[in-house]
């Protein structure tokens, strides 16, 4: 079982666990949970870059279409292809076997993420 509060998370509801220079991110149980069933996931190709803060991909849901923001600046160096074959991880285990993307962060410290208390603030939950 995953820490919850050892991970960071956005305004725009991704998480994301940094290990040494690894990052590696995915939709909040609240997103996933406001999305709906999650039928299909398009991610970021490996090796290509993305950006803090910019659409990287996309989930669609049996409700609608959302944008999936990058959580972290870097090279992508893996996708979860679990989610490919079984887009309901998404849903089933968004903070485990649902996860998305890794990054190569390069360097870079990830900025303006929000620790587990002020994300529940965000959403109006508490734990």
């Amino acid at each position: 079982m995953i820490d919850l509060t050892a991970l960071s998370y956005t305004a725009e509801h991704e998480w994301v666990s940094v290990d040494d220079n690894i990052a590696t991110f995915g939709i909040t149980d609240y997103a996933a949970d406001k999305l709906g069933d999650v039928v299909f996931v398009e991610l970021p190709a490996i090796g290509g870059e993305i950006t803090a803060g910019q659409v990287c991909g996309e989930i669609e849901s049996t409700k609608s279409v959302g944008e999936l923001y990058a959580p972290v600046t870097g090279r992508v160096i893996e996708v979860n292809g679990h989610v490919d074959d079984d887009p309901s991880l998404v849903n089933s285990a968004p903070f485990e076997g649902g996860w998305l993307v890794r990054v190569d962060l390069q360097g870079e410290t990830p900025a303006g993420l929000l620790d587990r208390d002020a994300y529940l603030a965000l959403v109006g939950d508490a734990e």
